[in-house]
């Protein structure tokens, strides 16, 4: 799932980025109201945080635009003004929710698993692979039941190839699914993702070319009988 961060504070941008990431989240930054705004053109949002004192584009004007123009992505605003009426104002612009800051971040979290299941972001099921299996609720991978020990962007990437399957994912198709876009690696930090996760693969038994190298193109899953 991918969420917007508007955020012009650099200290709470990243606090944000890391925690969401950390829990599996893709991440793109925007530090002013029309940035955003260009965001929302270009991509999909399952979530966007919002503050409202922002350059150029308010968060209270940037959510009366995204209603205008009948966008349900949830919104979630994040701000220093803490009274009820500034409340009922980010309310009836439409945002969803409405957190005062300094906030707490495990309650933010929880705030926004509730904003996705009430948009429809329903509990997925599990994921298999002859002996792969991955929990996308939980992000836990076993294999042959034994349990994988592996980083947010390890399990993201076994998550994306599960889900492809025999479909070949070139290195940059899978920048664009796991990366923000305003901070993509190289192709040689995929290469090296995927040289981590085949060693933890194969400490639990899995086969040496159970990611397969399609040369010249990219990778996928080994076929299973």
């Amino acid at each position: 799932m991918r969420i917007l961060v508007v955020e012009d504070d650099v200290q709470i941008a990243d606090l944000l980025t890391e925690a969401l990431t950390n829990r599996q989240y893709k991440v793109d930054v925007a530090k002013d109201g029309e940035e955003a705004w260009s965001w929302t053109e270009a991509l999909e949002y399952d979530l966007i945080l919002l503050d409202i004192t922002l350059p150029r584009l308010n968060g209270i004007r940037f959510c009366q635009r995204l209603r205008e123009q009948h966008s349900t992505v949830p919104v979630l605003m994040l701000t220093a003004r803490d009274t009820i009426a500034d409340k009922i104002v980010g309310l009836d612009a439409g945002a969803d929710d409405y957190m005062v800051k300094p906030f707490d971040i495990e309650e933010l979290m929880a705030r926004i698993r509730a904003l996705l299941r009430r948009g429809g972001t329903a509990m997925r099921p599990n994921l298999f692979w002859g002996d792969l299996s991955l929990n996308p609720n939980t992000y836990e991978a076993t294999y042959a039941n034994h349990p994988l020990t592996l980083t947010p962007k390890e399990y993201a990437l076994l998550e994306l190839l599960v889900a492809n399957g025999r479909r070949v994912l070139s290195r940059p198709g899978i920048i664009e699914r796991l990366w923000a876009l305003d901070d993509p690696p190289t192709e040689e930090a995929v290469k090296s993702h995927v040289k981590t996760l085949r060693q933890k693969l194969r400490s639990v038994g899995a086969p040496e070319d159970f990611i397969e190298t399609v040369h010249g193109l990219g990778y996928r899953l080994q076929q299973t009988q």
